[in-house]
């Protein structure tokens, strides 16, 4: 599948899922206003009835409209009578509060204009009274001359609890939303594997290619009577066979190394090592090799360097990261890196430092990923299969060490391996 055709796959889907997000929030809030409006009317019709049953009792006249709602919980009932009575005013909103089928929490405060101020009422729960303060309603409402005020503090998990398909409708919407990111999430994580693995496979073939058709030519040149002759023709043409397939044997054992690992089937062959005197090794193994202005400062007391590693993959950690740092340097600099050691906190810091391209922000995360290759820029071919740092990570984890890095574009870049003291892991 091609990358427009998924783009606009995803695109389409998410569309999809926007559309139906919004038009599942406008009909529960559609919804929840109906159900409010309901609920507002019922406690009206309660309110207004408690005001008719209490005038009517104390042979008062009511206003035109006694009932008034100021926030969108609490209401207040205007009755012209300085006797306002809490038992009267409970046992007919326990009426009509149960006759609306209003079962709900609710308190209420009486206005007693004497003192100007709101008196304590009752909090009334659905199955029972109970007294609890309360500091909302002892405030006063308007200027009306004598009214109480009731409260609904539980009013919206009421509501909400009355929309109980809604909320199942909305549930359900949010598992396939949840469901729709976590396939999202897999498509994109498949299409980058994808296009890894065909990476790496192009990679592959063009680093496996080199050598076989360098030893395939000159396999076919010795076979050339007036090189056979020559001593000295076999002879180069045999060093460069001998050459290239030491590379593609290389290059064929870090595929299957790497195959293994993903297993989990590798074991550590761990030892007591001397720190300063492994390092000075890999170092002057490297030297060997490659023409690099390479220096080791290992500031390591002899009895304090001492730890637990498997000599093999620390060896070719070290090298990794060494070879790294003179394949990624702007053609016209000259590769320089500084290999350091010091003892910080109980454990020691390797730090390899060198003077490369560096690596953006943006690459540092993905840096350790298998197969992942930072894009060279202004470098000559870089040769590789995206392996090597995956593998410095991997055993690193192994050995339950820790690696940082720190980079910049332009600035090199500093890899610093922390390994604990034998008997301080």
């Amino acid at each position: 599948m091609s990358n427009r055709t998924i783009q606009f796959v995803i695109a389409l889907a998410t569309l999809s899922v926007v559309g139906i997000i919004i038009t599942q929030v406008y009909w529960t809030r559609q919804s929840f206003a109906m159900k409010e409006a309901e609920f507002n009317k019922s406690v009206y019709a309660a309110l207004r009835q408690t005001a008719e049953q209490m005038a009517k009792l104390n042979k008062i006249e009511l206003t035109h409209n006694p009932v008034k709602q100021v926030t969108p919980n609490t209401y207040i009932v205007n009755i012209n009578d300085n006797k306002l009575r809490a038992n009267l005013i409970e046992h007919y909103l326990g009426i009509n509060f149960e006759k609306e089928k209003l079962h709900m929490d609710y308190e209420y405060g009486i206005f007693d204009c004497a003192s100007d101020k709101m008196m304590y009422g009752n909090y009334i729960k659905a199955n029972q009274i109970q007294k609890i303060p309360t500091d909302t309603l002892m405030q006063k409402w308007g200027d009306f001359p004598h009214y109480f005020t009731v409260r609904f503090p539980t009013k919206n998990i009421y509501l909400a609890f009355q929309m109980d398909v809604w909320l199942f409708s909305s549930a359900l919407t949010l598992i396939i939303f949840v469901f729709f990111g976590f396939t999202l999430s897999v498509i994109l994580r498949q299409k980058r594997l994808s296009q890894v693995q065909r990476d790496f496979i192009n990679n592959m073939t063009h680093e496996f290619k080199t050598p076989i058709s360098t030893i395939a030519v000159s396999t076919e040149l010795i076979m050339n009577p007036k090189v056979l002759h020559n001593p000295e023709k076999v002879l180069t043409y045999n060093q460069i066979i001998r050459t290239q397939n030491i590379r593609l044997k290389n290059q064929i054992d870090k595929v299957l190394q790497m195959a293994v690992m993903d297993r989990g089937k590798f074991t550590l062959k761990k030892e007591m090592m001397d720190l300063p005197q492994l390092l000075q090794e890999a170092v002057d193994n490297f030297n060997l090799k490659d023409e690099t202005n390479l220096t080791l400062e290992c500031n390591l007391p002899t009895q304090n360097a001492k730890v637990q590693a498997d000599r093999v993959h620390f060896t070719n950690i070290i090298y990794n990261l060494l070879e790294n740092g003179t394949k990624y340097v702007s053609s016209d600099t000259t590769p320089e890196i500084a290999v350091k050691a010091v003892l910080k906190n109980n454990e020691i810091a390797i730090s390899i430092k060198d003077n490369g391209i560096g690596i953006a922000r943006e690459h540092q995360k993905k840096i350790f990923d298998k197969f992942f290759r930072v894009p060279t820029g202004n470098v000559h071919d870089v040769k590789g299969f995206g392996l090597g740092l995956n593998y410095v990570q991997t055993i690193i984890h192994a050995h339950a060490w820790r690696i940082t890095l720190e980079s910049a574009l332009g600035k090199g870049s500093t890899f610093t391996i922390y390994i604990p003291l034998a008997g301080k892991d």
